[in-house]
């Protein structure tokens, strides 16, 4: 018998100084963690990708915030500028935890931009248990010099990436070195024949394939590592 999916909430999350954005919040019966989920530049937090890694890991017992980011709310194309786009994390953030029990952990996760966003955001003392990167964006494709990474070395929280083998922003020969110099707080998974969405082939479903990495990231968020 399929999952009967856990309803959700449509919210108005207001990011002071800069206006609201929305976000769709869901928590399941026995939910004991909670993960903020934040779009990819191109697609806000409605798309097939977005939706079925959150639905599925509502289907796992976590509750969810995704939100988008106020250049998405205004419906233009250029991302938000990092203090924009972390002054929104910040205030979705907030918003969760004000949502969860107290004491439960309530982790950061998104795909590319949002996600390297999140890892500023912690960089800088936004308090998630953790980090998930649904594709972390590590260098402009082609431009494997252009690391992005400096800050991750400041953060102190476990963090996951999901990674294609074919992602043209994270070359494997790159992304190796910094997992490695990242040490145990790092733990990469790799997704053989991944490009930087993780579809494995343009026919996939973006839908199923965030709902097929839901999983693994509800595993390594309730191993806490």
């Amino acid at each position: 018998m399929a999952c009967v999916p856990t309803p959700e909430e449509r919210l108005a999350i207001d990011v002071p100084d800069a206006g609201a954005v929305s976000g769709a919040y869901a928590r399941p019966a026995g939910a004991d963690r909670s993960i903020v989920i934040a779009h990819g530049a191109g697609a806000g937090m409605d798309h097939p990708f977005m939706v079925g890694f959150s639905r599925a890991m509502n289907d796992l017992g976590m509750a969810t915030l995704r939100f988008n980011f106020l250049y998405m709310e205004a419906g233009r194309r250029s991302p938000d500028r990092p203090p924009v786009a972390i002054a929104a994390w910040r205030a979705a953030f907030e918003n969760a935890v004000a949502r969860a029990p107290v004491g439960e952990p309530v982790w950061a996760s998104g795909k590319s931009f949002g996600g390297r966003m999140a890892s500023v955001a912690v960089a800088e003392g936004m308090a998630a248990a953790g980090l998930v990167f649904l594709g972390y964006p590590l260098h402009p494709p082609g431009k494997p010099d252009r690391i992005r990474d400096e800050h991750l070395y400041g953060i102190e929280v476990p963090m996951l990436f999901l990674q294609g083998t074919k992602d043209p922003f994270a070359a494997p020969a790159v992304l190796g070195p910094v997992i490695e110099r990242l040490g145990d707080r790092a733990t990469l998974h790799v997704i053989e024949g991944g490009g930087h969405s993780l579809e494995r082939s343009r026919k996939d479903d973006p839908r199923e394939t965030g709902a097929s990495v839901a999983p693994i990231a509800a595993d390594f968020m309730r191993e806490g590592r």
